[in-house]
């Protein structure tokens, strides 16, 4: 006769503590952003150093962390640089900053897109509408302009000249007294320090749109999460507070996809 121990009926099944330990201090290696000492990982783990070392030597016998000989410094093993690897690459990119753009639409209640590098472009490959209604309808698919759109200029600022030339060039005819070398410059330098691209009315009148970038690890090419508002709710005070929310779902979304800044 089997008997089954009511804990693990119940709503907090038991786990394995040991293994929650070791991975406090797993954390406490990938917090460091590098090579750790001892005494480094024990206070970041908020543990005793000798208890931490019994689980860096078990760690290490298996490859998850390995410790250099002449510094007795510590850091990822063999083992966790493959299963990280292995884990990024069976990441889905655009799935994960979906997900973190449907969660900015319900944080601000404003319509989210997400758009990706095409070949004639930034293409949109998902639209969540917000609360406020806007005056334009964009279907997945749609292709952005790189000058006049927040997407488009988060593109053109962090992709290399040779992928966005041929596209640029095309929006440039008839438009190159406006567009001058010094403002596409400039719009290029704007976009890398502050972090996003801002367009009000460019695209579509009465609309303002904000874009940053979200990165993945390994892979050069970013995607562009846009917030777009109507300019009736653009107050200066709400639009910083939807940038500020914007920059924290692309840094959450570039963190979960292995980036780091």
């Amino acid at each position: 006769m089997t008997t089954t121990d009511p804990k693990e009926n119940n709503g907090d099944r038991q786990g394995i503590q040991s293994v929650e330990t070791a991975m406090r201090v797993l954390l406490a290696l990938e917090g460091g952003g590098g090579a750790l000492s001892l005494s480094a990982i024990a206070q970041a783990s908020g543990m005793q150093p000798s208890k931490v070392h019994r689980y860096l030597v078990s760690l290490g016998r298996i490859g998850l962390t390995s410790q250099d000989p002449a510094s007795g410094l510590y850091d990822f093993g063999a083992t966790m640089r493959r299963m990280g690897a292995e884990a990024l690459r069976r990441t889905n990119e655009v799935a994960v900053a979906s997900g973190h753009a449907l969660r900015l639409r319900d944080r601000t209640g404003h319509s989210v897109n997400l758009a990706v590098w095409g070949d004639r472009g930034p293409i949109v490959v998902s639209w969540a509408y917000g609360t406020r209604p806007l005056p334009l309808t964009v279907r997945v698919g749609a292709t952005l302009p790189l000058l006049t759109s927040s997407v488009g200029r988060v593109f053109l600022a962090h992709l290399p000249e040779s992928l966005t030339d041929e596209v640029l060039t095309g929006e440039l005819r008839g438009k190159e007294a406006e567009w001058t070398a010094e403002r596409l410059a400039d719009t290029r330098a704007r976009v890398l320090e502050q972090g996003h691209a801002e367009t009000h009315g460019s695209v579509i009148p009465g609309i303002i749109s904000v874009a940053a970038p979200v990165f993945a690890a390994g892979d050069p090419l970013p995607l562009a999460i846009s917030v777009v508002l109507p300019e009736s709710a653009g107050t200066p005070d709400h639009l910083a507070e939807t940038i500020r929310e914007l920059h924290t779902t692309v840094a959450e979304a570039s963190h979960e996809l292995g980036h780091l800044s």
